[in-house]
């Protein structure tokens, strides 16, 4: 594996803002930049009309990561950047660049009207297909997304970042997913907050009355196992300041509150090696349509 941040790059807003957010990732790593562009070939009819010919497509396919490119080398001196094209099916071939990648980062449009993303099908696609760490930056993300407010009470590039936060289910925790979380706050001196979520007793569903006293045991013995979990880690990052969330209810919509003020969120998806295909899991799903943050997926046995 060769030690880049690569970025699908189409031309669409949501691609150039995952470009932009993988220049400042690829800063914060020491690592070079690679924009892939991967276009279809146009069928044999179509590549005979005189103004959509496969002559005009080469000529815009080969300006969008070339203009890309430069704007980058522009906006962050320092950073390598380099830019390949592929020919063939998107999904196919972001997927086999994933494979030379230490991460990827691809665009997903933001959810109209609300905050969010909308995850189209080749980035769920990448995402269940790869084992690399793949981000999803939503279009119009800037980088002072991902920082404080300064004292007009704007989001600034000039202040400290947001903290990152970590989705972490308890019972089975991934070192990789855990580690991944802790590299990303580390790197930006920010706060990691873990949230986790836990189911409320059966007696809920069927309407009986709530025991309190049941409730804050579990809610005791459930913040007892997210600090063991935490508690090596803690020494590992001695720098990285942790803050533990144990609440009861769904655990995604607790990750998804917690991304307003988030600069990245983390969360995990297991790999499947099935016959009937690879799939991305119901907690991840709903935050990376939901999370108004940039959500990194990261794949785990």
């Amino acid at each position: 594996m060769s030690r880049t941040v690569t970025v699908g790059l189409d031309g669409s807003p949501e691609s150039r803002a995952a470009a932009e957010w993988a220049a400042r990732e690829a800063k914060l790593r020491g690592l070079p930049l690679k924009l892939v562009h991967v276009w279809e070939p146009v069928p044999e009819p179509i590549a005979q009309a005189p103004l959509l010919g496969s002559e005009t497509q080469a000529h815009w396919s080969e300006r969008i990561p070339r203009e890309a490119a430069e704007g980058l080398r522009l906006r962050h001196p320092g950073v390598d950047v380099a830019m390949e094209q592929i020919s063939g099916r998107p999904t196919d071939a972001l997927a086999e660049a994933a494979k030379d990648a230490e991460l990827l980062v691809l665009g997903s449009r933001g959810l109209s009207g609300i905050g969010g993303f909308l995850v189209g099908s080749v980035g769920a696609a990448v995402i269940a297909r790869t084992e690399t760490p793949v981000v999803l930056v939503r279009a119009g993300e800037q980088a002072a997304d991902e920082h404080e407010k300064d004292p007009a009470g704007i989001p600034s590039a000039a202040t400290a970042y947001r903290p990152v936060v970590l989705g972490l289910d308890t019972d089975h925790p991934h070192d990789t997913v855990i580690a991944f979380a802790f590299e990303e706050a580390a790197r930006r001196g920010t706060a990691l907050k873990v949230v986790h979520g836990w189911n409320l007793p059966p007696y809920f569903a069927y309407g009986l009355p709530a025991d309190p006293q049941l409730n804050a045991e579990l809610g005791r013995q459930d913040a007892a196992a997210l600090a063991r979990v935490l508690s090596p880690w803690r020494q590992k990052y001695p720098d990285v300041e942790v803050v533990e969330e144990s609440r009861s209810g769904s655990p995604a919509n607790h990750v998804i509150d917690a991304s307003h003020e988030a600069s990245l969120v983390v969360v995990g998806r297991r790999i499947r090696r099935s016959p009937i295909g690879a799939r991305i899991g119901s907690v991840t799903h709903a935050v990376l349509h939901h999370a108004t943050a940039p959500v990194a997926v990261i794949a785990h046995d």
